[in-house]
């Protein structure tokens, strides 16, 4: 698998960075994890917009979702005719969710480029991946994914909390895409966020076997979390970045 960092800014774009999105890749396959804001723009360094095969929305905070309304103009109103329709795996409530972002009637909404379907826990193939799902602490439904291809795996967390669920989900896996949004000791809002302290147990607790700590916001101090994870897991810690490229 080839995971590629499309955005990797927490709660809004950094200088840097686009929010939450990530394209993976394999087979030829492509699937791109979450499409937060200013991440169409991005996507397109590292493909064509008309070759993603699938989109796994985490959950529907602006920051995971909302440039799918970019994505519906750029295939509703291509030159070339609409392709057909892509599927959108996302909470339950995806379609009028983002119907609703772009001020048009739920009906037919977004309906007629996208096809929705409801994430709920479990596992199901898609194209030459096994994806497992499960539901993981935050204040809205949010899912993370794993994705495993040739006894390979990654684990993306989406946004959470302490997660019992995501430890299970990461078990064993190779490469471990966690959040780190809070900083240890002066965030302390429970069931939002990890922090790189939190990261680093999680990571510990699966036996993950590389750690790199994404949505760090623009407010937080990126190289404070990633020293805060190593000391609690021994592996590599890194942080994600705009454009990295990941072989699994």
């Amino acid at each position: 698998m080839k995971l590629t960092v499309v955005g990797c800014s927490g709660s809004f774009p950094s200088v840097d960075s686009p929010c939450s999105s990530y394209l993976v890749e394999a087979d030829g396959y492509r699937v791109v994890l979450d499409l937060g804001n200013g991440a169409l723009g991005a996507l397109q360094k590292y493909t064509s917009l008309y070759e993603v095969d699938a989109v796994l929305l985490s959950h529907l905070h602006a920051d995971h979702c909302v440039d799918l309304c970019a994505y519906w103009v750029a295939r509703n109103y291509r030159a070339e005719g609409c392709p057909a329709l892509l599927p959108v795996y996302g909470p339950a409530g995806t379609a009028e969710r983002l119907a609703r972002a772009y001020d048009m009637p739920e009906n037919p909404g977004m309906k007629e480029v996208f096809e929705f379907r409801t994430l709920t826990p479990g596992s199901f193939e898609l194209g030459p991946f096994r994806v497992s799902v499960a539901q993981v602490n935050h204040p809205v439904d949010t899912f993370a994914f794993r994705l495993e291809h040739g006894g390979r795996s990654l684990v993306y967390s989406g946004d959470t909390g302490e997660s019992p669920a995501l430890v299970e989900l990461a078990r064993d896996t190779d490469l471990f895409l966690c959040e780190a949004a809070y900083q240890d000791g002066r965030d302390t809002y429970r069931a939002v966020h990890l922090n790189g302290r939190e990261a680093g147990e999680h990571a510990t607790a699966a036996g993950a076997r590389r750690l790199v700590l994404t949505h760090i916001p623009p407010w937080t101090d990126a190289e404070r979390n990633r020293r805060d994870a190593a000391t609690t897991y021994a592996g590599p810690v890194e942080l994600a970045r705009a454009g990295a490229v990941y072989e699994v």
